[in-house]
């Protein structure tokens, strides 16, 4: 009985993989495509699913798959973040006291001298080049997610990641050679002595101190089990089939963080098939294309914005852990990933999600909502210890579950960091028009950070609130000069947003005592600090007079969008300075992201042709082959003197914002077609990007004359809209569910 059992099942595995393999794909001109595999991780083919992911290229002679999951992460607790001394207080008193080296030592060293808490890599899988040869062809299929290879003798290797599932999936045809996969891991534990200790280029995985984990091998399946800190570990597994001259198998990777098991989950996926998960996964992505899409007139600005949007719906999903600075695609290169991998809340998680509103994506935009609204306890337990006020801050730099990491505290464990990340919350909100959101999670997330707020305040003999000492993000670095007296403008920007934005919020769900309180802490702020141009500075008596990457003292410009444009002269001499007083200093640290976001503060002083030529710069000299962001200049056009090439993501998904705020605006309440795009862009346009009031915009530029304009309403309302043909603002009483045709002659 046992032997027929195992015969059936055995049947059942093959005749579910023996069946012919469809996986069709429809190419674009966006897709990448190369000649030959790339050679190095950080430049292969990225394949991913907002869990697992994994990059396709070439190391030595194998064809190399780099496996990862999202939840794969040393949490060691940083000791040093405890103790009597763990309190913005005793931080603010040694800044009195001209003493900083002790702050240095507890908060800052650790961070750069540990290895962990850190994100760690997964393994790989290996095919054997040597018989087979370098392929003819790489591509990767933007429509499809999926990447193929073939070679001179007929070979085809196609493999995608499913698309909701946390496998993944390859697939070799016309195979005139026998080849296998083996699976490679990471080297935790090999002789000689650890080397790189340096967080930016990622330290030697050696310094972990883990045992290393065992391979085995039993037929056509190969099990990986790596134990890690504490009670962690995690499991890979891949199985194959070989029938004929194809080769089909399945892997996958899996955490003791998730209830998901790796054998199981490869198991069910070969009873399932490849046809029947390949489906499914274009079920996904067929939809998620279909939410939006573009068409520019700039061939290399419309293929690094599909590569983006492409990557975002590879890296986000509504249940999703939010994208950290590398997502699903950590370093393969025995060495933690940059900066650890980790949740930079001080500038990087903001830019990855501001792609999310108008390019229609606000599920894959939850996945970051949904975990921030879940570590509440965390960051209020993490605000009673620090701060030792009520309410809610959140850490600058974090853990997978929300706990602070140091680093330089000025934004690591910045004062203001909480008001930041509530933007967001409002943002889904003015996109969405979703009222039970506003009311179960918005409104609560930011009334949480302004009790914060007015906690850690304080008022002067004169009135002014103000916080006592004050930072802008990696101004001095983190030194005791990068704490100011003064207000930095950063600071004061985001205290000006929450105690704004609650406020309004508040108003929405009538609750007008609330909305007044709001309000009145908002009057007790100071003014923006100016220099003599009338550009934003740093802090009173520390102009922008040098060259930075993080344009932090012009938040009120952009995202907060508190200086718009559209309030008059005034505000514009205040965008127009600080833009000037940025070019004068010029790019030299700059890196990429630095040109995505003044791509996006051009496009919200309608000059188009600026916006492009930043992104422009972005695309040409600050992306690798495979689209990565690796924020030094690769061009060798002194863009900037950062020449090294970490790789980050948020460079990328503030390019993608960038592109969309070139073509739609409706931050003011007015939506504004075509708001800065360059003169000589005569034809052009996108379909269903989303404008806040929950409004789905359509609209075609040919010729150089806007021909068409259609807008849906998905929750009904007032529509206040540029009119295409003079610019007087419109307005509409609109319909739930109906769409509506705006004259353009």
């Amino acid at each position: 009985m046992k032997r027929i059992l195992l015969s059936l099942v055995s049947g059942y595995l093959f005749m579910s993989c023996s069946s012919v393999t469809d996986l069709s794909v429809t190419p674009s001109k966006s897709d990448l495509k190369f000649p030959v595999l790339a050679k190095s991780w950080d430049e292969g083919m990225p394949l991913g699913n907002a869990t697992v992911g994994v990059l396709v290229w070439k190391r030595d002679s194998a064809l190399r798959f780099s496996l990862d999951r999202t939840d794969l992460w040393d949490l060691r607790p940083t000791d040093s973040i405890s103790g009597p001394n763990n309190r913005f207080a005793w931080v603010k008193e040694q800044v009195r006291k001209n003493d900083y080296l002790p702050v240095q030592k507890k908060f800052d060293w650790p961070y750069d001298q540990l290895p962990a808490p850190s994100k760690i890599p997964g393994a790989a899988i290996e095919f054997s080049l040597k018989q087979l040869g370098e392929p003819l062809h790489v591509q990767l299929y933007f429509n499809n997610a999926l990447c193929e290879a073939s070679w001179k003798d007929g070979t085809t290797m196609k493999t995608f990641v499913h698309a909701t599932e946390p496998v993944g999936w390859f697939v070799f045809e016309n195979l005139q050679e026998d080849i296998v996969p083996t699976l490679v891991a990471p080297q935790y534990n090999k002789t000689g002595p650890s080397g790189e200790s340096d967080p930016v280029t990622g330290q030697d995985l050696r310094r972990l101190g883990y045992e290393q984990g065992k391979i085995i091998q039993n037929g056509n399946e190969i099990v990986y089990h790596q134990k890690g800190w504490g009670d962690f570990s995690y499991d890979v597994v891949v199985r194959w089939e070989k029938v004929g001259t194809t080769l089909r198998g399945v892997w996958s990777v899996t955490s003791s963080m998730s209830a998901d098991k790796a054998a199981d989950e490869v198991k069910e996926a070969m009873q399932r098939g490849i046809n029947k998960d390949y489906d499914a996964h274009m079920d996904y992505w067929n939809g998620y294309w279909a939410q939006s899409s573009i068409e520019l007139p700039d061939s290399i600005l419309q293929k690094q914005y599909q590569s983006e949007i492409y990557k975002f719906g590879s890296a986000s999903r509504e249940n999703s852990y939010p994208i950290s600075l590398q997502a699903v695609w950590t370093a393969d290169n025995g060495k933690l990933p940059p900066w650890k991998g980790d949740f930079h809340h001080d500038l990087n998680t903001q830019l990855s999600y501001w792609p999310a509103y108008s390019s229609n994506h606000l599920a894959e935009g939850m996945g970051y909502l949904n975990t921030l609204w879940n570590q509440r306890d965390t960051y209020k337990r993490y605000t009673r210890q620090y701060f030792e006020t009520d309410g809610m801050n959140i850490p600058g730099v974090c853990t997978l579950t929300g706990e602070p990491m140091g680093g330089w505290i000025q934004y690591s464990m910045s004062p203001t960091c909480g008001a930041w990340l509530a933007q967001h919350f409002y943002l889904h909100w003015k996109y969405s028009a979703d009222k039970t959101f506003l009311k179960e999670r918005a409104y609560p997330f930011l009334k949480d950070v302004a009790v914060y707020m007015e906690q850690v305040s304080v008022v002067d003999a004169n009135g002014v609130r103000k916080l006592e000492i004050s930072s802008s993000p990696e101004i001095f670095d983190n030194s005791l000069e990068a704490w100011f007296k003064n207000m930095t403008n950063y600071d004061l920007s985001l205290m000006h947003f929450i105690f704004k934005a609650t406020a309004e919020l508040a108003a929405e769900l009538n609750l007008q005592e609330e909305s007044a309180h709001w309000l009145a802490l908002k009057k007790q702020l100071p003014d923006f600090d100016l220099d003599e141009s009338g550009s934003l500075t740093f802090s009173k008596g520390f102009p922008y007079d040098k060259s930075h990457r993080h344009f932090s003292h012009a938040m009120a410009i952009h995202p907060l969008g508190l200086i718009d444009w559209s309030e008059g002269e005034n505000s514009q001499h205040i965008i127009n300075a600080t833009l000037q007083r940025m070019k004068e200093c010029g790019p030299d640290w700059w890196t990429g992201y630095s040109y995505s976001w003044y791509g996006n503060m051009k496009a919200r002083a309608f000059d188009g042709e600026g916006a492009a030529e930043a992104l422009r710069t972005f695309a040409d000299c600050f992306c690798l082959k495979n689209s990565f962001h690796v924020n030094g200049d690769q061009s060798n056009t002194g863009k900037s003197k950062f020449t090294y090439r970490p790789f980050t993501l948020e460079g990328n998904f503030a390019f993608a914002a960038g592109i969309q705020e070139m073509l739609l605006q409706s931050h003011t309440g007015i939506v504004r077609i075509f708001p800065a795009i360059p003169s000589g862009w005569k034809n052009v346009s996108f379909k269903n990007l989303r404008a806040m009031g929950a409004f789905l915009v359509s609209a075609e530029k040919k010729d150089g004359r806007v021909i068409k304009v259609r807008v849906f309403s998905e929750q009904g309302g007032l529509l206040r809209i540029a009119s295409p043909i003079d610019g007087k603002i419109l307005e509409y009483k609109t319909v739930k569910g109906k769409w509506l045709e705006i004259p353009t002659r």
